[in-house]
């Protein structure tokens, strides 16, 4: 069983920075491939951003830029550094083994316009 504990969403005004974290219990972090998703009022989750295990990063085309994905696998922690955020990042963020039904239990990030 791994669990996923998020931390560092807010309120944030726009153009301003956010740092997300989610720290994760259980043995192969250091192996998984580690994702972040949003979901938006009204709107279905979707992806933002993806770190493998040996860091190779992935993003979505609308974060691309301005945000940032890490991994410290000494304490089983991924990060999503967020910058120039805009009133449409606001959304529950989410942190996800990926591929696996383990999900945090997500993390508002509110940008104020």
């Amino acid at each position: 069983q791994v669990q996923l504990v998020e931390s560092g969403g807010g309120l944030v005004q726009a153009g301003g920075s956010l740092r997300l974290s989610c720290a994760a219990s259980g043995s192969t972090f250091g192996r998984s491939r580690m994702g972040w998703y949003r979901q938006a009022p009204g709107k279905q989750r979707e992806f933002v951003a993806d770190i493998t295990s040996g860091g190779t990063t992935n993003y979505a085309d609308s974060v691309k830029g301005r945000c940032t994905i890490s991994r410290d696998n000494a304490k089983n922690t991924v990060y999503l550094q967020m910058n120039r955020l805009t009133p449409e990042d606001t959304a529950v963020y989410y942190c996800n083994v990926s591929g696996t039904s383990y999900w945090g239990q997500g993390n508002q990030v509110t940008v104020s316009s």
